[in-house]
C-alpha cells in the first residue's frame, strides 16, 4: 500500500511540474510540501491519504498563486501602472507596482506585494526582462 502512495505522490509532483516554468514548479512545490504536511496532520486516520490529497490540492494553489502573482507583474510592465487582483471572495489580493526600468539590461522592476485575509505574506521586488541581459550588475 504504501509503494502504491509513493508511486502516487511522485506522479501528482510530476503532473504539477510539467509544462511549468521555474516558478511554478517553485511555486507548486512549496504549495504541495505544506499542503501534504497539513493534510497528514489532518487526517489522522489514514495520513497517507490526507498527505497526498493535501499535497496535490496544495501543488495546484502553489502553482495558481504563481501564475496570477507572474500576470501582474508583467500587466504593470506592459500598461506602467499599478495592477491589483482580488479572489472573488475578497480574501486575497495580489498587487503589482513598477518602479524603474534599466535600458542596459532591458529589465524592468516592479514591487510585488501579495496579502492575505487582510495580512501581507509576501512583499518583494521582481524583474521583468524584454530579453537577455548582457551583465549580472545592475
Amino acid at each position: 500500500m504504501k509503494k502504491i502512495i509513493s508511486i502516487l505522490m511522485v506522479l501528482a509532483f510530476l503532473a504539477l511540474t510539467v509544462g511549468c516554468t521555474q516558478y511554478h514548479a517553485r511555486g507548486a512545490g512549496v504549495g504541495g510540501a505544506i499542503g501534504g504536511v497539513a493534510g497528514a496532520l489532518l487526517d489522522r486516520k489514514n495520513p497517507w491519504r490526507g498527505g497526498v490529497i493535501g499535497a496535490v490540492l496544495g501543488g495546484i494553489a502553489g502553482a495558481s498563486l504563481t501564475e496570477v502573482s507572474m500576470q501582474a507583474s508583467q500587466e504593470a510592465v506592459q500598461q506602467n501602472r499599478p495592477v491589483e487582483y482580488r479572489t472573488t471572495d475578497g480574501r486575497g489580493v495580489v498587487q503589482a507596482y513598477p518602479l524603474d526600468y534599466d535600458a542596459k539590461t532591458r529589465c524592468h522592476k516592479v514591487q510585488e506585494r501579495v496579502w492575505e485575509d487582510g495580512k501581507l505574506i509576501k512583499d518583494q521586488i521582481k524583474e521583468i526582462c524584454e530579453g537577455e541581459k548582457t551583465e549580472r550588475k545592475y
